[in-house]
């Protein structure tokens, strides 16, 4: 926090404030004829920082899911995945997730190498992969979604990431209890200084966003995800979204 006040004598008991201020982070500096924005050239600034943050429940969950197969050949490996790929995508369409939030997120094709004691690496077949990318907008569903994804052949599953559509609504929250938190500050530091808030001379936004809230769940085989999610249900807590604020207000008599 920073106070700019003009340079004038004190009375001793005036300095020793001053200087119980200086000790909690404010300094004093000279604004002899020196306004801003129409303030009074002999007014006090005071730049004050208030950080606040509102917890929300999530609303949207983006997972990620595929088909990994193998065959001897290339084409063979090509076309299998092709069908469970195919079946997946239905599932997915089935329980009403629109097309815009399914995005196509990686295709591959690699070789299987076999590897023998002094010979070189031998291909015996390939991996054909292709990963989607699902946004799922009404999160009691999650855990039948994926349930549907198991039983239609996918063997990749990664997520789900919770979070929030709606930002700035939640984050007006933390913005209304931030200029609050700095309000209060700047009347405290006026009212030991014998002055009042008098306006505010600029905001400064910092943050503003929150992190998702990861789900982490491993690759693993059909039978045993078809076990682990029939056995743990999804829980999306909640998020956290802060913001922090860089106030300036004049001060006066």
């Amino acid at each position: 926090m920073t106070i700019h006040r003009p340079l004038r004598s004190f009375s001793h008991t005036a300095a020793g404030l001053l200087l119980g201020l200086a000790a909690v982070g404010i300094t004093a500096c000279n604004r002899q004829g020196t306004a801003v924005d129409g303030s009074d050239p002999e007014a006090t600034l005071v730049t004050v920082s208030a950080y606040a943050e509102t917890r929300h429940p999530p609303d949207v969950a983006t997972l990620s899911t595929g088909v990994v197969s193998l065959d001897s050949d290339a084409n063979g490996a090509i076309r299998r995945n092709a069908e469970q790929m195919s079946r997946v995508v239905a599932a997915i369409q089935a329980a009403g997730i629109a097309d815009k939030d399914v995005q196509t997120s990686g295709v591959s094709l690699n070789p299987d190498y076999q590897h023998l004691p002094n010979q070189p690496p031998r291909i015996k077949g390939y991996y054909a992969s292709n990963t989607i990318s699902v946004t799922v907008r009404d999160i009691g569903r999650l855990g039948g979604i994926l349930d549907a994804l198991v039983a239609t052949g996918a063997n990749q599953i990664n997520g789900p990431t919770f979070d929030i559509e709606d930002k700035e609504a939640v984050l007006d929250e933390a913005r209304t209890q931030a200029l609050a938190k700095a309000r209060a500050r700047a009347e405290g530091y006026a009212k030991r200084l014998g002055l009042r808030v008098r306006r505010v001379i600029s905001i400064d936004e910092t943050g503003g966003r929150g992190a998702p809230n990861p789900m982490r769940m491993r690759t693993v085989a059909v039978a045993q995800a078809a076990d682990a999610y029939a056995a743990s249900p999804i829980s999306p807590g909640e998020n956290v979204l802060g913001l922090g604020l860089d106030v300036v207000y004049e001060l006066g008599k």
